[in-house]
């Protein structure tokens, strides 16, 4: 299994994300890993992580990167050299089986489309996320959150049938139920967007549709795929990451504030310890985009060693399970469906 990664992607690159390539070959003695960027700030990264951990990992120089700030539209016409190009090159030349940036997510959204171009059938990608809640499961798939600001009632039935897709394959997750946030649960519940999708939604066979999703019930755990527009997804993934870092300090403070607490705080050390695991994004290591005709990663910009090690797991996940295949075959199987209203 080859994976390119952007090794000058993200707040924290190249350091964190050569340490993170590392810690992912280190952990799987069949990856293999090529950096894409600066081979002089590369190397000078992998002499710190030891010799040991950097075998199965070669490097591919480039000038150019794209930084967080560069807008999608000039990057196409104007850095077509930068390592978020090159990376995704190779898996377009099927020299990777996948790619992972912790970059900007705008741009790779716009690069992927234009050097892998999109799957039969589907009109727009989606990214798609991890969360967790509190099912017997422990997590659920939401999706799109942030490729998409404006969408149409077709882009969102799409959505749900990669999100589906994805869950059978990725998550291993049987005949996984599939949502629409809204506002309220009942069908005539939502704006505009939400009400149009809703009986194509209810009509598509392919996916296991069970209406709409509250808020207050997404880490409950009430659907196994929760499908919205970009814009609704991504402020719902930002919240409940704030939320969750908010959390975890108020604990940590009422924790520390007395030696009452201090004692209480040692005891269920282990408790807290699993508390912010599940909360802490770097564990679920990176979101990927659904739709086009490869495997994309994409990680946060704030991504450490260790986020960037797990986005690349869930690279070779996606690519190992043939995803790209059974949405294309579930997307072919629904497209009078999709296109009827």
């Amino acid at each position: 299994m080859i994976i390119a990664v952007d090794a000058m992607g993200g707040d924290n690159a190249p350091a964190e994300i050569v340490k993170g390539a590392c810690k992912a070959v280190a952990e799987n003695s069949n990856l293999q890993v090529i950096l894409v960027g600066d081979e002089k700030a590369i190397k000078k990264e992998l002499s710190l992580c030891g010799k040991e951990n950097t075998a199965n990992i070669t490097i591919m120089h480039t000038d150019e990167y794209i930084a967080m700030d560069d807008h999608p539209s000039e990057i196409i016409r104007g850095k077509r050299k930068s390592s978020m190009h090159i990376g995704l090159k190779l898996v377009k030349d099927k020299k990777a089986d996948g790619f992972f940036s912790a970059g900007n997510s705008g741009a790779a959204m716009a690069v992927s489309m234009v050097i892998l171009g999109l799957l039969d059938g589907v009109a727009r990608p989606a990214i798609g996320t991890i969360l967790p809640c509190s099912n017997e499961r422990g997590h659920f798939f939401m999706l799109d959150v942030g490729a998409n600001v404006d969408c149409r009632p077709e882009h969102l039935v799409t959505f749900a049938i990669m999100g589906s897709a994805y869950a059978k394959k990725v998550l291993h997750i049987h005949n996984p139920t599939v949502g629409l946030l809204s506002n309220g649960e009942e069908e005539g519940k939502g704006d505009m967007l939400t009400k149009a999708v809703f009986p194509i939604l209810k009509e598509t066979s392919v996916i296991n549709f069970v209406g709409n999703v509250e808020g207050k019930a997404l880490f409950k755990g009430e659907a196994d795929v929760v499908v919205c527009d970009g814009f609704a997804g991504n402020i719902a993934l930002k919240v409940s990451q704030s939320v969750a870092k908010y959390m975890v300090s108020v604990l940590k403070e009422e924790l520390l504030s007395s030696t009452v607490s201090k004692i209480g705080a040692l005891l269920s050390k282990k408790a807290f310890q699993k508390v912010k695991d599940k909360t802490d994004g770097a564990q679920y290591g990176g979101a990927p985009l659904l739709g086009v005709k490869g495997v994309c990663v994409i990680g946060h910009g704030s991504s450490n060693d260790v986020a960037v090690a797990n986005g690349i797991k869930v690279a070779i996940r996606a690519a190992e399970s043939k995803m790209n295949d059974a949405i294309i075959d579930d997307v072919s199987n629904s497209l009078s469906n999709i296109y009827s209203y």
